[in-house]
């Protein structure tokens, strides 16, 4: 299982990578293998406004159907349309192709975990 270390994670398996204001945020390694082959993403809208922890898109796998939380606050400005074909992408690349959108912050977030303490939350 992979953890990068330029990221950081919740304690609902979120990840975010921050470059200045810009969010990209997915879903974990982790997360990924629970819930099996990944058959249907729904993105959010462009523009919506996320608060930390609320629910802002859905990821459906054969086993089954999970909220993605938000790790930041602030507005949605892209998201990974090539998840509408290939919603697999997450279980093969989720921290690169597997991306589900990214968002202006607004400075605000949900607790985050560094690599070790997500490493650590895994392990209990």
């Amino acid at each position: 299982m992979s953890i990068p270390a330029d990221l950081k994670y919740t304690k609902e398996h979120e990840w975010v990578r921050l470059e200045d204001d810009i969010a990209t945020l997915g879903i974990s390694d982790h997360a990924q293998e629970a819930l099996g082959d990944i058959v249907f993403v729904e993105l959010p809208e462009i523009g919506r406004r996320i608060a930390p922890g609320e629910a802002f898109a859905v990821v459906e796998s054969v086993k089954a159907v999970s909220d993605v939380y938000a790790p930041v606050g602030g507005e949605i400005i892209e998201v990974n349309e090539l998840l509408e074909s290939e919603p697999e992408k997450i279980n093969t690349d989720p921290y690169g192709a597997g991306w589900i959108a990214r968002v202006k912050t607004d400075g605000s977030s949900a607790e985050l975990l560094d690599e070790a303490a997500y490493t650590l939350f895994l392990e209990e």
